[in-house]
């Protein structure tokens, strides 16, 4: 114990952060910190893809709190690694990747997986850097850390990597021991109270008030409700936040979105960027209405559409000192309830519109029947990961759940199943359920492996149409054939017994219940199970149609770029 390395100090400072877990694929360059880690407690789950590593860390870090920790070996590790940090980079997700390099002496010439990490992943993480000292160690992996967690800025992953013989340095003992390998919890900021003063007027003025939620609003649940009872306001959640809110709040009118929008004269955004799921906050669409906008984050405040008023500080402080200021108020709250009657009974027919999908003439399964029949077997408290192209566009609308995840606005498909591993190693003891489509799935499906192997209770639900890519309809008329990838109709459940899942392949509609109630069971008893589902390939989302698939809101914002340019032209 009194020749402690460099290794040994970063498993430490992991340690002394709460860290569990740590997703990784083993090589040379990094077994001095896999053997630390080990050492000290922290669970390794060896995955067969470095980037399904970086998935993983990014959905426990999303249903579990804190941050996610992968680990890649040098040269290829950290390529595959960088489609899951790009991921984590658009989704605002902290995620801390760790990796190796050759010994310092063996610099520039040519050792084996010798290059720039750094200069690679520079653009997609929030700190990248290598640390050549083995004393620095807990000053870099603090600072890493803190940044990853957006500690005075926009939160995301970050990189580091260590020289083979930093991680081998023997290190002073007293190292063990400094505030940096702790850390300090994150400074809160609050928003001035004349701002706040001016916030609440902006509010108490509006009629049509709408709330859409992003990031930001993840830790702060209970604020948010508390403020939609305050304000009266309409709420609109996002990808980002599906489940925060649960629908039986009277201000939900997620159905009512494209309506709700367009109407509304005073929009509340809660850390969320006016990107192109809500059509840059374009007046095409927005209209005349004012901007809100509240965020820890100075950069969600001043992308594409101003705040009349803008809060920067905590998101569930800012929201207590609205609440604190409207409640009692005399708010006008008939356009959201008027919006929340038409939310209701559009979305009462639901379930009877999912049951009554027809099968095409093939007896082959409409996406929504399945979909439906998932529906009824889902705990409350489930955790859903929805992934895929089309099929992605009818799960978002058929699925909810308190927490939901999906490809976010990368729209980097095929991370169903390390998702689904991530949340369920955050979230033990939580019905995990992830749906994809088939061409989505044959990203990250050996992962499959990974979950047995780790005993991961997950369901992985794959929509086996035989297509991947989007069809676009004026497309398929003009060349008179499907645009994009054809894939065949494979046995993905015969591929998930060979892996040791307990596996069902669903052909017809009679076979739907019988087979979902036996694997729901044998979730629920603790398997990694799989349903291999062979839907319809002829059955099209509202989102397929405009040929831009699995883009949230779509219906309401297909036109919003002609709607613009119309907008600009009359001045």
């Amino acid at each position: 114990m009194t020749n402690r390395t460099g290794a040994d100090l970063i498993a430490a400072t992991l340690k002394a952060r709460g860290v569990q877990r740590v997703f990784a694929l083993c090589g040379g360059h990094i077994m001095s910190i896999w053997m630390a880690l080990d050492a000290a407690g922290i669970e390794i789950v060896d995955v067969r893809d470095e980037r399904a590593a970086v998935y993983m860390a990014h959905a426990h870090a999303a249903v579990g709190g804190g941050f996610g920790v992968a680990l890649v070996t040098a040269g290829p590790g950290v390529t595959n690694a960088m489609t899951g940090i790009a991921n984590a980079h658009v989704s605002r997700m902290p995620v801390l990747v760790l990796s190796g390099t050759p010994p310092r002496p063996q610099e520039n010439r040519g050792a084996l997986q010798d290059m720039s990490h750094v200069a690679l992943v520079q653009s997609i993480t929030r700190v990248a850097r290598t640390v050549r000292h083995a004393p620095a160690l807990p000053r870099e992996l603090d600072h890493a850390i803190a940044a990853a967690l957006g500690h005075g800025g926009e939160p995301g992953p970050c990189f580091l990597d260590v020289p083979v013989d930093v991680q081998r340095d023997v290190v002073p003992p007293v190292l063990f021991d400094i505030e940096q390998v702790a850390g300090r919890p994150a400074p809160r900021a609050r928003a001035l109270e004349t701002d706040l003063d001016a916030a609440a007027d902006l509010i108490r003025t509006a009629t049509r008030p709408v709330v859409i939620s992003g990031r930001g609003a993840n830790g702060a649940a209970g604020a948010l409700a508390r403020f939609l009872t305050a304000s009266g306001a309409g709420y609109l959640d996002t990808g980002e936040t599906k489940g925060i809110v649960p629908d039986s709040h009277p201000a939900h009118i997620g159905a009512m979105r494209g309506a709700a929008m367009k109407e509304a004269d005073l929009v509340i955004t809660l850390g969320r960027k006016l990107d192109f799921q809500l059509a840059y906050g374009s007046p095409a669409i927005f209209g005349e209405a004012r901007f809100l906008r509240i965020s820890d984050v100075a950069a969600e405040l001043t992308d594409n559409r101003l705040g009349d008023v803008a809060l920067l500080g905590d998101v569930a402080l800012s929201l207590d000192a609205l609440s604190d200021r409207l409640t009692g108020a005399d708010m006008d709250r008939a356009w959201t309830g008027a919006m929340r009657d038409r939310h209701v009974q559009r979305t009462a027919g639901l379930a009877d519109a999912l049951a009554s999908a027809p099968s095409d003439d093939l007896g082959r399964i409409h996406p929504n029947r399945l979909l439906g029949e998932i529906r009824k077997r889902l705990d409350p408290e489930a955790v859903v990961i929805a992934d895929g192209g089309d099929f992605l566009s009818f799960s978002r609308i058929a699925l909810s759940s308190s927490t939901y995840l999906d490809p976010g606005p990368l729209g980097c498909i095929g991370l169903a199943t390390p998702f689904a591993i991530g949340a369920a190693k955050a979230a033990p003891g939580r019905q995990v359920v992830a749906v994809t489509g088939d061409g989505a799935f044959g990203f990250s499906g050996m992962e499959i492996d990974t979950a047995v192997r780790h005993g991961v209770p997950v369901m992985i639900v794959v929509s086996n149409n035989g297509s991947w890519a989007i069809e676009v309809r004026d497309q398929m008329d003009r060349f008179g054939k499907a645009v994009g990838t054809e894939l065949q109709f494979a046995d993905y459940a015969a591929m998930a017994r060979g892996f040791g899942l307990k596996a069902w392949r669903i052909e017809g509609e009679e076979a739907i219940a019988p087979a979902l109630d036996e694997a729901f069971a044998a979730l629920a008893q603790g398997h990694t199970v799989l349903i291999d589902a062979v839907t319809s390939p002829l059955a099209a989302s509202s989102d397929s149609k405009t040929g831009l698939a699995w883009v949230p809101d779509l219906q309401a914002l297909a036109a919003w770029d002609e709607a613009e340019r119309t907008w600009l032209a009359e001045g």
